[in-house]
């Protein structure tokens, strides 16, 4: 017999045909008509009911075609067209309660808001937590929102910029004159500066240029590369001017489409989730870090020392990393953690894997041994595990009993030493108090063997779990 959860996951299925064609016909139309992208933007919903192209849910960058989601690149997140479609079939079976404990720029936030169901997101990364914020101030006046925005346009071009003081990073990234310019924008916000929503959306403005005003490159997941230079560069003026109006049609845009309750944001530890009721959701979709070694308090590094937060990588650990789950090795290693691996593994919490986690980080421990870099991988696949052990059992507290738990996730293999992720983070749901879990393959990874580090078939896909 075919349970309500398994045939939810199904019909879901069916209707991912219609989302990832959106995006491209979008983008087309943003190329072409790039004076007309809000009527092409919904000319397109309308009309790709019969496309055949399935939809990856764990990748964002199809949503810089969607109005406020193209507020801000950020490459952690994930397709919000799926999790609309998603939220909208769990609706059909009473799931009006949606919970992403690493929210990250807010997909599920505002993608919840579209559907008119309750959302709380939850976002440890400092930056990324005040973005996602930023971008839930969509109900402001767009006309307001401009006006205010661009005096303080018309104030910077007034005022002399400076290049001094800025990190070295930041001087190696912009010549001098777009770093003036900048700078004069960035004074000019700091003196207006309320601490209002209005000021909140001019600083996220001014924020998402900065890649695109810079000619140095930017990595596949937004590591800045310096050395690497970029063909095509925007006047920090026209980029702001541009990113200004973007917004207030974007605001003006959603404002006449829709009027559901307004997403709860909490910047907080997932492994907590303090904000939450007990039992409070009954469906939860979010993306935790991968176990991959990627930092994710890197990948705002170039915006952060714009504004101050960070002057160079150290600080990176004390402004962001500190409050992370722990799943890159500059996490660890700044922890020290290399000689408590064995008491990490023995954990009562990670007891349903204990054997096979032992094993596994035994040979990391091993096979670092033949590497230069002798990375502390195993400590972060303890560690990491760990961390999400107790993520889980806040999920369980916060959870209702019925609900639907969604992980976007991919399993790993550092050194060439395979993780099963998936398994073992259903496994741990499990002992949290979780009923079942499944996990359905939605792409592979690591398959273009060229300049790769290993050659281990990974995956990437939804971790399903039952409560």
């Amino acid at each position: 017999m075919i349970t309500q959860w398994e045939d939810s996951v199904s019909v879901l299925n069916k209707f991912e045909s219609v989302q990832l064609n959106l995006f491209k016909e979008m983008e087309e139309n943003a190329e072409t008509k790039n004076n007309d992208r809000r009527k092409g933007s919904q000319a397109t919903l309308r009309t790709n009911q019969s496309s055949n192209r399935k939809a990856n849910s764990s990748t964002f960058s199809d949503n810089m075609s969607l109005p406020i989601h193209r507020w801000f690149r950020y490459s952690a997140g994930f397709s919000a067209i799926w999790v609309n479609q998603l939220i909208e079939q769990e609706k059909a079976n009473g799931r009006c309660r949606i919970l992403d404990p690493f929210a990250g720029s807010g997909t599920v936030l505002l993608e919840g808001e579209r559907c008119n169901v309750e959302t709380i997101g939850i976002e440890a990364h400092p930056f990324v937590s005040r973005i996602a914020r930023a971008k839930l101030y969509w109900r402001e006046s767009p006309s307001r929102f401009r006006d205010y925005a661009l005096s303080v346009l018309e104030k910077a071009q007034k005022t002399e910029g400076s290049i001094e003081g800025y990190p070295e990073l930041i001087k190696r990234c912009y010549p001098a004159e777009s770093l003036a310019r900048l700078d004069s924008l960035r004074r000019a916000w700091e003196e207006d500066n309320d601490g209002s929503s209005i000021s909140e959306l001019t600083w996220l403005a001014l924020t998402s240029i900065l890649r695109s005003c810079s000619p140095a490159g930017t990595a596949q997941w937004q590591y800045v590369l310096p050395n690497k230079r970029k063909a095509k560069v925007v006047d920090p003026y026209d980029a702001f001017q541009e990113k200004v109006q973007l917004m207030s049609r974007d605001m003006a845009e959603r404002q006449n489409s829709i009027g559901g309750p307004e997403g709860r944001l909490y910047q907080e530890d997932a492994r907590q989730c303090l904000s939450v009721s007990n039992g409070w959701a009954d469906l939860v979709i979010t993306s935790p870090p991968y176990v991959n070694n990627y930092d994710y308090a890197d990948a705002t590094r170039l915006e952060m020392s714009f504004w101050g937060e960070v002057q160079s990588w150290s600080d990176l650990h004390y402004a962001v990393r500190q409050y992370l789950v722990r799943s890159c090795t500059q996490h660890v290693a700044k922890l020290k953690l290399n000689e408590k691996v064995h008491e990490i593994v023995c954990d009562p919490l990670l007891e349903p894997i204990h054997s096979e986690l032992a094993a596994t980080c035994k040979s990391l421990e091993a096979e670092r041994e033949n590497h230069g870099g002798r990375k502390p991988y195993h400590a972060m696949v303890a560690a990491y595990f760990y961390d999400m052990a107790r993520v889980f059992i806040a999920l369980r507290r916060v959870t209702a009993k019925g609900s639907l738990v969604c992980f976007v996730i991919g399993d790993s293999a550092p050194y060439g030493i395979y993780v099963p992720v998936d398994r073992w983070l259903g496994e741990l749901a499990k002992s949290s108090g979780f009923v079942s879990y499944r996990f359905e393959k939605t792409r592979d990874r690591n398959v273009k063997w060229k300049n790769r580090k290993h050659r281990v078939p990974l995956h990437e896909g939804r971790l399903w779990i039952k409560g």
